[in-house]
C-alpha cells in the first residue's frame, strides 16, 4: 500500500512518530508433538501479531514505511518438512468481526474445544482435546485474525474502521498471507485458503487479489458454508431469490423436527428442490396474476414441505423469511430454532413476536470456544496479552463497508471466475451444511452455477454436504467425514 501526502511541510496522515513507540512483532514459538494412528507429529506452533506497514510518500518523496495494524496470527509448521512439497493453508472465518476461532479450535488445528451437541452440550468449564483429525498431517496452517478480532487491532493512531469494509479487509489479510509466504520461505509451497462465511467472500476475492497484486497463484481454496454472492441470501422488497434459495433448508429442519413423520431427509430434499427449481420460483414471479387455484396449490406444496401452517403461508404471501421461519416452526411447542444451525432449539420470553432474542445455535458453543482458546493460548502456546480476545464484534459486523458495490450487489463471483480462468489448476472445495439457516447449500450450489468458466474448469470444484449446519463440524459424524474429505482435497490439489 502506498499513501500520496500532497503536502511537503505536513506529516503524513496517521503519522505518530515521536508519539508512542513503534510497535514490533511479537510471535512467541513452542514445540508440540501429536500421535495420530502410531504416527508421531512434532510441529512448531507460533502465536503472536505481526505489525503491517504502508509506504509512505509524502510530495513526491518516500517517506518510510509506517505501522498500519498489528494483527494475529497463530501457525502451525511440522518440523522437518520440505518447503517444497509440504502444503500450507491460510484459515480465518467470517462475520465479518469474527476471529479464526471456530475453524481453528473446531476443524482444523491439532487441538480442538469440545462443544457437544444438540442435546448434549458441554458443560462450563468444558473441555480442550487433542484433534486427531487434524489437517496438521496434510498441510501447515496459518490462522488469521483480521483487524478488530482476536488480539488484532488497528496501530496507535490509526482507524480501526478504514480496515472494516470489503476491499480493505481483502489487502490487509492478503498483506498478512504475503508476508508469511515470504519470511517462512514458502513460495514454492502448495498453497491453500480456507475460509467460512464471510471467509468465504474473502477467500474468493483474495484469490484474485494475490495473482494481480503478488503474481501469487494458489492450489486451492475451501469453502465452507459459502457465501459468494449476497443476492440469494439477502431479502429485501422485490427480490425473490432468497426465498426460493431457502425452501430446501426450512425443509431440511423441518424434517429434522419430524415434522414430516418417517420420510427420510433425501426424499423430502429432492421434493424441495424440484419446487424450488421450477414451480416455486413461477409462482413467486406471476405475482397477484396467480389464480385463486394456483395460489391454493403453491401454498399447500410450500407448507408440506417447510412444516408451516397453510395459512401462515398464504398470510406471509408465499414469502418466508429466515428468521421468521426459525421463530414460527416450533412456536406451538414454545421453541426457537438456530439460525446457525436449525437443529438447535431454544426458549424465547415472548412466544409471540417473529424475532428471537438470541440464536439458539450460537448461543450453544459460544462458550465452549471462547473459554478454550482463551486457556489454550495462554497456557499452552505460551502468549499473553492484556486485550481481551475479541470472538465475534457485532460492532464491526454492523459497520461493514461494501461501498465497492454502490448501486450494485455483493458477489464475488466476478473475482472467482476471473482468478480460476487465469489460474486453471485452481481447485475449489466446497463444504454445506443442509440444516445451515445463514447460508443455505442450495443457495450455494446456485451461485456456483453461475461462475463464468468454460465446462473444462467445471471438473475444478467439488462439494460436500452434510446433516449439520453452519459449523457442520459441530456434528461429531459430520466432523470426521470433514476431516476425510478436506485432506483428500489437499492431497488431490497439491499437485505433488
Amino acid at each position: 500500500m502506498t499513501a500520496e501526502n500532497g503536502s511537503g511541510n505536513d506529516k503524513p496522515e496517521g503519522d505518530t512518530r515521536g508519539q508512542a513507540p513503534e510497535p514490533t512483532d511479537d510471535l512467541v514459538t513452542s514445540s508440540h508433538s501429536l500421535t495420530i494412528k502410531r504416527r508421531k507429529l512434532n510441529y512448531t506452533a507460533t502465536a503472536g501479531r505481526i505489525v503491517l506497514r504502508q509506504e509512505v510518500v509524502t510530495n513526491g518523496t518516500f517517506d518510510g514505511h509506517l505501522p498500519k495494524a498489528e494483527v494475529f496470527l497463530t501457525a502451525y509448521t511440522l518440523d522437518g518438512a520440505d518447503p517444497t512439497k509440504r502444503p500450507v493453508t491460510f484459515a480465518f472465518n467470517g462475520g465479518p468481526g469474527s476471529s479464526s476461532v471456530w475453524l481453528h479450535l473446531g476443524l482444523l488445528g491439532p487441538r480442538r474445544a469440545v462443544s457437544g451437541d444438540v442435546g448434549n452440550l458441554t458443560p462450563p468449564p468444558y473441555e480442550l482435546v487433542d484433534n486427531t483429525e487434524t489437517l496438521l498431517a496434510h498441510s501447515d496452517l496459518v490462522f488469521i485474525d483480521p483487524v478488530s478480532t482476536g488480539y488484532s487491532r488497528a496501530a496507535v493512531g490509526q482507524k480501526p474502521g478504514d480496515y472494516h469494509g470489503f476491499q480493505a479487509d481483502i489487502e490487509s489479510v492478503g498483506e498478512v498471507i504475503r508476508l508469511w509466504i515470504s519470511r517462512n520461505g514458502r513460495w514454492m509451497s502448495p498453497k491453500f485458503l480456507a475460509g467460512e462465511s464471510y471467509g468465504t467472500t474473502r477467500a474468493g476475492g483474495l484469490a484474485l487479489h494475490l495473482q494481480t497484486r503478488y503474481g501469487m497463484f494458489l492450489n486451492g481454496l475451501i469453502l465452507i458454508s459459502a457465501a459468494l454472492d449476497f443476492t440469494v441470501l439477502d431479502f429485501a422488497e422485490g427480490n425473490d431469490l432468497p426465498y426460493v434459495m431457502f425452501l430446501p433448508t426450512y425443509t431440511a429442519i423441518a424434517n429434522y423436527h419430524g415434522l414430516h413423520g418417517d420420510r427420510p431427509l433425501s426424499e423430502v430434499l429432492a421434493e424441495a428442490e424440484e419446487f424450488a427449481a421450477r414451480d416455486y420460483p413461477a409462482a413467486l414471479a406471476r405475482g397477484n396474476r396467480l389464480s385463486s387455484t394456483e395460489r391454493s396449490e403453491a401454498v399447500a406444496r410450500m407448507a408440506a414441505l417447510t412444516g408451516l401452517s397453510e395459512d401462515y403461508v398464504n398470510r406471509a404471501n408465499l414469502r418466508v423469511e429466515h428468521v421468521r421461519f426459525y421463530t414460527e416452526l416450533l412456536r406451538s411447542k414454545g421453541l426457537t430454532v438456530g439460525r446457525l444451525d436449525g437443529r438447535f432449539t431454544g426458549w424465547d420470553p415472548d412466544g409471540a413476536r417473529e424475532r428471537w432474542v438470541d440464536d439458539p445455535s450460537s448461543a450453544s458453543i459460544m462458550g465452549a470456544y471462547t473459554a478454550a482458546l482463551n486457556h489454550y493460548l495462554y497456557a499452552e502456546l505460551n502468549y499473553t496479552n492484556d486485550l481481551p480476545y475479541q470472538i465475534l464484534s457485532m460492532d464491526v459486523n454492523t459497520a461493514w463497508s461494501y461501498k465497492e458495490f454502490e448501486n450494485a450487489h455483493v458477489t464475488v463471483l466476478d473475482k472467482l471466475s476471473t482468478a480460476m480462468r487465469a489460474n486453471p489448476h485452481l481447485k475449489v472445495h466446497v463444504a454445506a451444511g443442509y440444516h445451515d439457516g445463514a447460508t443455505p447449500y442450495y443457495a450455494s450450489d446456485h451461485a456456483l452455477a453461475h461462475l463464468s468458466i468454460p465446462d473444462s474448469l467445471r471438473a475444478n470444484i467439488e462439494t460436500a454436504y452434510y446433516e449439520a449446519g453452519h459449523m457442520m463440524y459441530v456434528h461429531e459424524p459430520s466432523r470426521l467425514r470433514q476431516a476425510k474429505d478436506l485432506a483428500a482435497f489437499i492431497a488431490r490439489a497439491s499437485n505433488r
